[in-house]
């Protein structure tokens, strides 16, 4: 695992206060359920893999984590390269765009994230269309490339901002 010296000040800082969002009662811990959002809140996006991997866990109570564990986690996760960003997912979208008119069906897109990946539930995915998705047309197309750039960019922010 990487080490806290592979983050400038900077990141440090920064790492330290998305981490202090994530404590709750005075404690100097946050739970390793929560170390996904804590990553997330610093603008990456590991995969559930990743974070499991990187010592979160899947139920809440289970473990707990200081900041100077959860800084050597923030270092070898931004060194990683199996996050994706806005280009690869905008590619995956277009695969089901029929007409190459920025338009794909919401139901094809409805049924990749409850079926496809990190498969999402039926209530995250209509938090995330309540959220980022612009309505449909006549024909049940929506244009995915607003949709994609406010999942990668405010969506994020929005769910930080509400810790």
């Amino acid at each position: 695992m990487e080490s806290e010296a592979d983050l400038s000040a900077r990141e440090i800082e920064r790492a330290e206060f998305a981490f202090s969002i994530y404590q709750s009662g005075g404690e100097a811990t946050i739970d390793a359920y929560l170390i996904g959002d804590v990553l997330r809140a610093l603008n990456l996006n590991p995969t559930l893999a990743l974070i499991e991997k990187m010592g979160g866990t899947k139920k809440k109570g289970e473990k707990k984590i200081t900041v100077e564990e959860f800084l050597p986690i923030y270092a070898q996760v931004k060194k990683e390269k199996d996050q994706g960003c806005y280009e690869d997912f905008l590619e995956c979208l277009k695969l089901y765009d029929k007409n190459e008119n920025g338009l794909m069906l919401l139901a094809e897109l409805n049924h990749n994230l409850l079926a496809l990946g990190e498969k999402l539930n039926d209530d995250e995915v209509a938090e995330v269309f309540k959220d980022c998705m612009d309505p449909e047309d006549d024909d049940g197309q929506i244009p995915y490339a607003p949709f994609l750039r406010k999942m990668c960019d405010g969506w994020g922010a929005k769910k930080e901002g509400e810790a």
